[in-house]
């Protein structure tokens, strides 16, 4: 709750602050620009979603990469539509792959790559004993 409270005083103050020094009419030109910007990116996620299954159906990307260019481009685009200064600047930042993967390491930690090991066919033998329950002992014998 506190972080939105942080963003929706920054996103006041900026907003003012630009909107006052483009006028009333530059502010709704910056706010249908933006918009429609947005939009133009959403309906083009059919065209980025396509391309990225092909790299990924050829492994040309893995598949972290491929949630990351699509979730953030998504929201991105989301965000420009939204009206406002400051979601039209992390929109728009969101939407170059450099900047989605320096906020990607900076929150969510790497996976180690699994390391190939050679087959051995002694290390993936696991030793059972099968002890049956109806077979009698000699004790049961003498009983």
């Amino acid at each position: 709750m506190i972080y939105f409270l942080i963003y929706l005083f920054f996103e006041v103050v900026i907003s003012v602050n630009v909107f006052g020094a483009l006028g009333g009419i530059g502010a709704f030109i910056e706010i249908i620009l933006s918009a429609l910007l947005g939009v133009i990116l959403l309906f083009n996620t059919q065209n980025t979603l396509t391309e990225s299954f092909d790299a990924l159906a050829t492994r040309r990307i893995s598949p972290e990469v491929f949630t990351q260019v699509n979730t953030f481009g998504f929201i991105g685009a989301l965000l420009l539509i939204v009206p406002g200064v400051l979601t039209d600047i992390v929109g728009i930042l969101l939407q170059f792959s450099a900047i989605t993967s320096l906020i990607i390491g900076r929150f969510i930690k790497p996976k180690q790559p699994h390391e190939f090991q050679e087959f051995n066919d002694e290390a993936d033998v696991i030793d059972v004993e099968i002890i049956d329950s109806k077979v009698s002992t000699s004790k049961d014998k003498d009983a």
